[in-house]
């Protein structure tokens, strides 16, 4: 990692925010074989006892962003495409910058440049954020604010629906193609999924092999208060699994919900609805 100008803040943390969704949708391959995980589901004692645990959002060995450490609020995001549906990746670094200016001058609050850093996967801009006392929920009137622009050589993002849960979820260039880089881009992007905070809970997660293809499953647990009827809420849990192609990095997303509960607190305590 190459570190460049004056930093204000520590080095940290886990995430923050993205931006909106977009329709742009490529044609690309939607049949990507999947690999079956076999799998034994968790019981749903314990499932129940994860989703209503408001201190609890991913498995202890799950991806940890560079900014997972940051000691204040900030905001994180990808440089985006005009139809703001896909991220932009370059492998050149002024280019890098000048998409993060222009991306700078449309936002709503706008950055002092603060300094750069480059990783293998991306070029990142941290900029000083200044809010208007206005604004009702920021703590800090000054926070910092970082964008990312892919490198192409490690992740490719073009044509892809960030809004949708299925089909094309872009190329993996970076090499060599094994497991932990699927992996890795699989729970890298789930910082940026569009779920409520509240419902973004993972349960397990897990690769898979086959001769051709490579595939991670992230196993959530969704709670959709009152969802259930009858004073109880939906417990639904789902594998998201995304499959990539060993020869060309191909890589598809399917969601599928695999198991359903009503459930609801009594006395603090997950129980099953009758």
């Amino acid at each position: 990692m190459r570190i460049s100008a004056h930093w204000y803040v520590p080095l940290l943390a886990l995430v923050a925010s993205c931006g909106g969704g977009g329709s742009g949708e490529a044609a690309k391959p939607a049949d990507a074989p999947v690999t079956v995980v076999e799998k034994a589901l968790p019981s749903v004692s314990d499932v129940l006892a994860l989703v209503y645990d408001n201190n609890y959002q991913v498995p202890a060995d799950f991806f940890v962003d560079a900014r997972a450490s940051t000691a204040q609020s900030y905001t994180m995001h990808h440089v985006l495409d005009e139809s703001r549906s896909f991220e932009m990746c370059t492998n050149d670094f002024a280019t890098a910058q000048a998409l993060e200016a222009a991306d700078n001058e449309s936002r709503a609050v706008q950055g002092r440049f603060v300094g750069t850093v480059e990783t293998d996967r991306y070029f990142e801009f941290a900029r000083e954020l200044s809010y208007s006392a206005s604004i009702g929920n920021i703590d800090d009137m000054t926070s910092p604010g970082f964008a990312r622009v892919f490198k192409c050589s490690d992740t490719l993002r073009d044509g892809v629906d960030r809004s949708v849960h299925s089909g094309f979820a872009g190329r993996i260039n970076a090499r060599p193609l094994n497991p932990d880089r699927v992996r890795e881009f699989t729970e890298y992007f789930w910082q940026f999924a569009f779920f409520p905070t509240a419902r973004k809970k993972v349960l397990d997660t897990y690769s898979a092999e086959t001769p051709t293809h490579l595939s991670h499953t992230l196993l959530l647990g969704f709670v959709s208060t009152g969802a259930g009827g009858e004073g109880c809420d939906l417990v639904e849990m789902v594998e998201w699994r995304f499959t990539t192609s060993r020869t060309t990095g191909e890589t598809q997303k399917a969601f599928e919900v695999v198991q359903t509960y009503r459930a609801k607190l009594v006395n603090g305590s997950p129980t099953l609805c009758n």
